[in-house]
């Protein structure tokens, strides 16, 4: 039990037996009436301490405490809403890398297809290059033989002329000339 709730009991008791409030009366110097008017001003007190002090405070604290409550909660659906927005960057971002190594992936064989068109083309155009060249070269030794040919048969008529000491018909020109290109032809 309460020692309040004993106390009292005890007084009560006590206050039974005739004799002893008056005795405790004239040894205390008490007064009934003040001891009263005190324990009502003490209510009195108290009833407008509570309804204007502990009450409000009371419920201020309890605002408080479900603000707090809430403010936990929200804080709680945020960590989770966090949560999921960052698996969902991540998911996003490894989806992302994936596209960029098919990508990277089909630059990389674009380019390599190119490369090796480029130089098939390169090739080709080079092995028309050498032979064009060729035939100009060709051309051109053909053609030098032929000058050659001429001058040689020239030389060959106008020695001829020069050792024989005469002038030679066309006719016989023509006879050198052709002897001395069948000859030419057989080197």
């Amino acid at each position: 039990m309460s020692p309040l709730l004993i106390a009292t009991v005890e007084a009560a008791s006590h206050a039974a037996q005739p004799g002893i409030v008056e005795e405790l009366q004239t040894q205390f110097g008490l007064q009934v009436h003040y001891v009263v008017i005190q324990a009502i001003s003490f209510l009195i007190v108290m009833g407008v301490l509570y309804r204007f002090a502990i009450k409000p405070t009371i419920t201020t604290m309890d605002e408080r405490a479900t603000k707090i409550e809430s403010g936990l909660k929200y804080a709680e659906e945020m960590k989770t809403k966090l949560d999921a927005t960052q698996a969902q960057s991540a998911e996003i971002v490894k989806e992302a890398q994936s596209k960029a190594g098919v990508i990277i992936n089909e630059a990389r064989d674009s380019a390599k297809d190119f490369l090796e068109k480029q130089t098939q083309e390169a090739t080709l155009k080079a092995n028309d290059i050498v032979t064009k060249a060729q035939q100009a070269i060709e051309l051109e030794r053909r053609k030098t033989i032929a000058e050659a040919r001429d001058e040689i048969a020239r030389l060959v008529v106008a020695t001829t002329e020069r050792v024989l000491a005469k002038k030679l018909s066309d006719e016989d020109r023509n006879v050198y000339n052709e002897s001395a290109a069948k000859e030419l032809n057989v080197l």
